[in-house]
């Protein structure tokens, strides 16, 4: 009843519960998103559907900022070498990444202003650059574009609060989870940040 309500809210619930997200990484990735490409590089620190700390996510975008000279402009990405890259904290899988989605947006490939306004369209889209897997293309959309009904079902955080919220005996199955809330659609990316800020407020009860 609880996620149930509050989906019925609808999308403008996103934003005021991302605001309040301050100690998490969930509103420094809606303010880093509006930048574009650094943000997506940035989503290569990411392991197991997870955001790394709002902290770290800051410096992995500052230093890979002072390495290009500005990351937001793909042209700076494409031209700064693989050591200075590198230095900046970058695998070379990451590199390998970053640079593929560079020559994506320099060539026109791939427009982040006209992306497809059907939401799966527009995940399919980008989960066609190397690098960007559906979790990626989810949060960008959800944050960066502010789609009320992204639902990223593969997220772990998203499961375990969900399952927790709803009673439910384990943790549901990416393809339950998203069964389960198709019931809230067209407002499930409302639900997803309940989850998360639910999950941030049992860290902090249970740390006393």
């Amino acid at each position: 009843v609880q996620i149930d309500s509050f989906a019925a809210a609808g999308a403008d619930r996103v934003t005021m519960l991302t605001a309040t997200h301050s100690g998490e990484a969930i509103g420094v990735v809606r303010a880093a998103l509006a930048a574009g490409i650094p943000v997506v590089i940035s989503f290569t620190v990411e392991t197991d559907g997870r955001l790394p700390s709002g902290q770290l996510l800051h410096e992995a975008i500052e230093e890979v900022d002072a390495a290009t000279g500005g990351a937001s402009d793909p042209a700076n990405m494409a031209k700064t070498g693989d050591e200075q890259l590198r230095a900046a904290g970058l695998s070379r899988q990451k590199i390998s990444y970053a640079r593929s989605l560079s020559e994506e947006v320099l060539s026109g490939r791939l427009d982040f202003d006209n992306l497809p306004a059907d939401d799966e369209e527009a995940i399919a889209h980008l989960t066609a650059v190397k690098g960007i897997g559906r979790w990626t293309a989810e949060i960008y959309l959800l944050f960066a574009e502010g789609r009320p009904d992204i639902w990223p079902a593969g997220d772990l955080a998203v499961q375990i609060e969900i399952g927790n919220i709803m009673g439910l005996p384990e943790r549901p199955t990416e393809k339950a989870i998203r069964a389960l809330a198709e019931a809230w659609r067209p407002h499930r990316g409302a639900a997803a940040v309940f989850a998360w800020h639910h999950r941030h407020q049992s860290d902090i009860l249970a740390k006393g």
